[in-house]
């Protein structure tokens, strides 16, 4: 299989180069020097020159408060960049296999939201992303994840063991739920949704909700840290407040993937024990 994947100097796209060649695929990875997505004539003659059968588009403006800020980048990244992806790969027979978001739905569910729920983003950020899906093919594939960390690049993880490793106190909302995943996991199960050819949305994420107070008290935990730096405030009691509104209820349940009879990613805990062990053995939490 030849996969081109957009956003590959990130965090989540270097998973998906690493799996895919790991996996014997020929990989041809765009990072952002290489690849503006925002480019179409530049869009056009990579994917052309590449060819590929799959076009793994992870590339995205992901700066959710910056989104907020310069609506205008938002949207020519994430949604016009995407359409400028998604006509390339119709050009040369490739599908898409597009990465989403949980911000696409509001927070308001009492319950996870399922692939076929209707979304109504709060943020310029969400409503760009989902204006991504909606210039896909129904052949092509959208995955939706949350909370995404993992051993590349800056994440909440990284960020709060660099700052309980020097002793700082963490103020953490405790009112925002939803699910962590992690990279290598994610752009595992990318990779068999491609190889399988599986179209359509799905929600991909590691398991077990939680909230980004707990998620932080279990990553300082696993480091062996002071776990008292840690306490918990709300959503409305952060300082400076968030230019991007964040949705109170991000739970994705992996409904698509459970009814195709795949089995759903480890629960969280899992790769978050692994990433936090090589991070204290790379000596790189500071």
């Amino acid at each position: 299989m030849r996969v081109l994947v957009t956003g590959a100097g990130g965090q989540l796209g270097r998973e998906v180069v690493e799996v895919c060649a790991g996996a014997g695929d020929e990989v041809v990875g765009c990072v952002r020097d290489g690849l503006d997505v925002s480019d179409r004539d530049q869009v056009m003659q990579v994917v052309a020159a590449a060819s590929p059968d799959v076009v793994v588009h992870a590339a995205a403006y992901t700066n959710v408060d910056g989104c907020e800020t310069d609506p205008d980048r938002a949207y020519a990244v994430n949604a016009l960049g995407t359409r400028h992806v998604a006509e390339a790969a119709r050009l040369t027979g490739a599908r898409v296999c597009y990465v989403s978001t949980d911000y696409v739905f509001d927070g308001t569910a009492g319950a996870p939201y399922r692939e076929w729920d209707a979304t109504n983003p709060l943020s310029v950020y969400g409503r760009s992303k989902l204006a991504g899906e909606l210039v896909l093919l129904p052949g092509d594939t959208v995955v939706r994840t949350s909370w995404v960390c993992g051993r590349y690049g800056r994440n909440f993880v990284k960020t709060i063991l660099a700052k309980a490793a020097q002793g700082e106190a963490l103020r953490v909302v405790d009112d925002q739920h939803g699910c962590p995943t992690f990279a290598e996991d994610l752009a595992a199960m990318i990779r068999h949704l491609v190889v399988a050819r599986l179209p359509g949305v799905f929600h991909v994420t590691n398991q077990g909700a939680t909230t980004w107070y707990r998620f932080a008290r279990d990553a300082v935990t696993a480091a062996g840290l002071d776990v008292d730096l840690v306490a918990p405030i709300s959503t409305a009691e952060m300082r400076p407040p968030r230019p991007a509104p964040r949705p109170a209820n991000s739970v994705l349940d992996n409904a698509a993937l459970r009814l195709s009879g795949i089995a759903h990613l480890a629960d969280h805990h899992e790769p978050l024990e692994r990433l936090v062990k090589e991070l204290v053995a790379a000596g790189t939490l500071a």
